[in-house]
């Protein structure tokens, strides 16, 4: 991917939500909701303080992390849509099973 987001945004591959429902029922396209959880895919550098120091952001690449429902803008690149937002407008990462 070539997509190296600016100051202390985020580009977030959205995650789908599962099509069939715990009891077997299908959802159709029209009536699902937009997906809130997605994997960091790329971490600007972070954003400059009024003093001039830059401010790390906490997310890496391969975080999975929870956003609001309208935040950032889509963005498709190739094939594949993908939410650049801002560090702030994400809000939890996922705890990872496998570490």
């Amino acid at each position: 991917m070539q997509i190296k987001p600016l100051a202390d945004r985020v580009v977030v591959k959205p995650l789908e939500e599962t099509e069939q429902m715990k009891g077997g029922l299908y959802i159709p396209d029209t009536a699902k909701e937009k997906p809130q959880q997605g994997e960091v895919v790329a971490v600007g550098p972070g954003r400059v303080s009024d003093e001039g120091k830059r401010i790390e952001i906490e997310l890496k690449v391969g975080d999975r992390v929870i956003y609001g429902k309208y935040s950032g803008t889509e963005v498709t690149i190739g094939d594949a849509e993908y939410l650049i937002l801002r560090e702030s407008d994400v809000l939890a990462v996922v705890a990872n099973a496998k570490k």
